[in-house]
């Protein structure tokens, strides 16, 4: 929806985004940015840099800024502190650990250089003999003194990842906090959220905004702050806040007993003070309004890909060639996963199926191609004997993602059963749809019903190697036939940004009303209580 002037320029509304990553690589929240502006607001997107020193760039008409931040206060106390019991001749957690380790590494390797220079010494060199066994009796202790190090860093290591908050101390620490803080015990559990409020807070005073909009949990506590100081100062500020997620269903970023209830604590004190909420599907609002008691049903904005990029962004970066990348021929079965890597996202199954499907290969276009989840998966296709056949790719632009996945034969997603999982349709399958892609998607529930429904790909039981196979098989054997469900009448016209831009739009205008004004509305200042006309067609769930 775009906008060709306002008619009082006094009137532009100023929107601040917030999100607590790098930007690049959130799909939703760069088109957010970028439609909101073209549709006539001042947009500045606040994002968390990855080094201690900001960043900024132009997205469309917006402005994006990405804050330093520091975090010592998502460290625990008890990483400070060494481990006497347990292990007691660990290195103090002050760093001398990597320092010592270099040091012994840099201790070596002047004495290789020192050996060598003997080893080409003049024979009648005097006291060669001498210094020979001397260099070699240093060489022994270099070599004691580098398992010493080694041994005393392995027990820091051990003290840093064997400790866990699940053990009964830690859920009364737990307990107790909740018991005396209630919703405000995220203060104690997870004081690392402060971390994000001394980056964004003093930022966001600055650029005194008309609106704030707050991406997810984390940013929901930052905005809120925020409208209560402007209020304080006079001034009214309007919060969105954008969930993406279910956070009681959501399985938790860290191993301990303390995140989960801590973030939850954390948005239920600070839900009530948004003025409006928009989330990624039906269900997902209305598990959001039974939680926090919304008065009304959230806005829904599908995570749905751009028919349009704008001309600025495509014609000087063309998407890459998929099976170029992989290193195969347009007759070699392909079979793409596109999105964040994770156990839970069941990525294993589909390495593990590929001893029972010859020749076919996986694209696995992921956000750490090199990590440690996806180094495993390599690691265990190499076992299996089928290490030429599993590619790991990083992501690619947001626009190229579509015609990037399009050389592929199936769109796969194999997530597993998380409450998360049941109710959203996930960026991916609006990708792989408009993509034009067979789908074999796991039995989550609103995505296999959708899959189901509109006939556009296979369904098989999550973490079911067999019946994976099956599915592939099925689709590989005839993808004309599952294609041919794109066809339908407004099926990919509703899964577009475009047309979930409209519902942004309408938000903030219900919110600030009059500004801005699109050129040629009637009605665009006009409040609208919620809009539907982005979703899907009828029997597909959003």
């Amino acid at each position: 929806m775009r906008f060709d002037g306002v008619a009082d320029p006094t009137a532009r509304g100023r929107v601040v985004m917030l999100v607590d990553n790098a930007v690049n690589g959130d799909s939703r929240v760069q088109k957010a940015a970028r439609s909101a502006a073209e549709a006539g607001w001042e947009v500045i997107l606040l994002g968390r840099s990855p080094v201690l020193e900001a960043r900024s760039w132009s997205l469309g008409d917006a402005q994006v800024r990405l804050l330093p931040m520091p975090d010592p206060l998502a460290r625990r106390r008890h990483e400070f502190r060494r481990a006497w019991l347990r292990w007691p001749l660990a290195y103090p957690p002050s760093g001398i650990a990597a320092h010592r380790a270099q040091a012994v590494k840099a201790w070596q390797a002047d004495l290789a250089v020192r050996a060598a220079q003997l080893k080409l010494a003049d024979p009648d060199t005097p006291r060669l003999a001498l210094r020979r066994r001397l260099l070699a009796a240093e060489r022994l202790a270099a070599q004691a003194t580098r398992k010493w190090v080694s041994f005393r860093y392995w027990q820091l290591t051990r003290a840093r990842t064997r400790r866990r908050f699940r053990n009964p101390w830690d859920r009364a620490y737990t307990l107790f906090w909740q018991a005396v803080k209630g919703d405000g015990a995220w203060r104690r559990l997870e004081p690392g959220l402060w971390d994000y409020e001394l980056a964004y807070g003093p930022v966001l005073d600055e650029l005194r905004p008309d609106l704030i909009h707050a991406n997810d949990f984390r940013m929901l506590g930052v905005g809120a702050r925020a409208k209560i100081r402007a209020a304080a100062a006079g001034r009214e500020i309007k919060l969105v806040w954008d969930a993406h997620e279910f956070l009681p269903g959501l399985r938790p970023w860290q191993d301990n007993a303390r995140w989960l209830p801590a973030h939850m604590a954390h948005e239920r004190e600070y839900a009530r003070y948004a003025d409006a909420v928009m989330t990624v599907s039906d269900g997902l609002a209305e598990l959001l309004q039974r939680q926090h008691g919304l008065a009304t049903l959230p806005d829904v904005v599908l995570n749905a890909p751009a028919a349009d990029h704008g001309e600025d962004l495509v014609p000087d970066a063309p998407a890459p060639d998929l099976r170029a990348l992989c290193g195969i021929g347009a007759d070699t079965p392909l079979l793409v996963y596109s999105g964040a890597a994770a156990r839970q996202r069941g990525l294993d199954v589909m390495v593990d199926a590929l001893p029972q499907l010859p020749g076919v290969h996986v694209a696995l276009v992921v956000n750490k191609p090199t990590g440690p989840y996806v180094s495993g998966l390599l690691a265990r296709a190499a076992k299996l004997g089928v290490a030429d056949r599993v590619h790991a790719l990083p992501y690619v632009a947001h626009w190229q993602v579509v015609p990037f996945l399009s050389a592929a034969d199936a769109g796969v997603i194999p997530i597993h059963h998380w409450p998360n999982h049941e109710i959203a349709l996930i960026t991916k399958f609006f990708e792989y749809s408009h993509a034009r892609l067979p789908l074999i998607v796991s039995d989550v529930r609103t995505m296999a019903g959708t899959v189901r429904s509109t006939g556009q790909g296979e369904v098989f039981r999550a973490e079911d190697v067999a019946d994976y196979v099956r599915a592939v098989r099925a689709v590989l054997a005839d993808p004309a036939r599952y294609r041919t469900a794109y066809d339908r009448p407004g099926l990919l016209e509703s899964w577009t940004w475009e047309a979930q831009a409209k519902v942004l739009d309408v938000v903030y205008r219900r919110l600030l009303p009059g500004r801005p004004r699109p050129v040629g509305d009637a009605a665009a200042g006009e409040p609208v209580a919620r809009t539907t006309d982005a979703q899907p067609p009828a029997g597909v769930s959003g």
